[in-house]
């Protein structure tokens, strides 16, 4: 998966100095969380170490973008049902991925929205499971938002000298917090259910 983005943000950094790349990266970051399979991260990367000072408002229009697709996505999952994500997934995986879902709600979302996890198939999820709106977007907005500021920050901050980084090591850090993510979660539900 590394080396897959490495070899986007390179291919994209021709887009990059385009009048067109905020729109394209708007409209990449809305179809990704709906159907399109490539992540909207190469060409934030590519975009914004082409114009460091404004990687922090890519990253804004990244994460609006990104939970404006979902918000599609949620509603396609409450109207089409399962059908809609049976294109995307086996049964067999829809069934690890709803049993997850039932026990940590919200935070399935959060986690999916940060991670390399395909999060259109959380978003759609959402709406089959019929999670209310409301959370859903917040959890959104705070996964979505987390990572894509994250990139945002570290490119406003390093400029170019984080390219580097990003091709080295980025992926495997949006895991390791995830896997944080989940370590707290399990942790709480442990506690939790202990208590009662």
């Amino acid at each position: 998966m590394s080396e897959l983005l490495t070899e986007l943000a390179h291919w994209t950094d021709g887009f990059a100095q385009s009048d067109w790349s905020s729109i394209l990266l708007f409209l990449l970051a809305f179809s990704e969380s709906i159907f399109f399979p490539i992540p909207p991260d190469p060409l934030l990367m590519a975009i914004g170490i082409a114009k460091p000072d404004s990687a922090i408002w890519l990253a804004g229009l990244v994460t609006v973008g990104s939970v404006a697709g979902a918000f599609v996505g949620h509603t396609l999952g409450r109207k089409l049902g399962r059908p809609v994500l049976n294109r995307f997934v086996s049964d067999r995986k829809l069934g690890q991925a709803e049993s997850l879902f039932d026990k940590f709600g919200v935070w399935a979302i959060i986690i999916a929205a940060f991670t390399p996890i395909p999060y259109k198939v959380f978003a759609i999820l959402a709406g089959v499971m019929k999670l209310p709106v409301r959370p859903f977007l917040i959890a959104s907005l705070i996964g979505r938002g987390a990572r894509f500021f994250l990139i945002g920050v570290l490119i406003f901050v390093f400029g170019e000298s984080i390219q580097t980084f990003f091709d080295d090591y980025f992926m495997w850090i949006t895991i390791a917090v995830g896997l944080g993510i989940v370590a707290i979660v399990a942790a709480t539900f442990i506690v939790t259910r202990a208590r009662k």
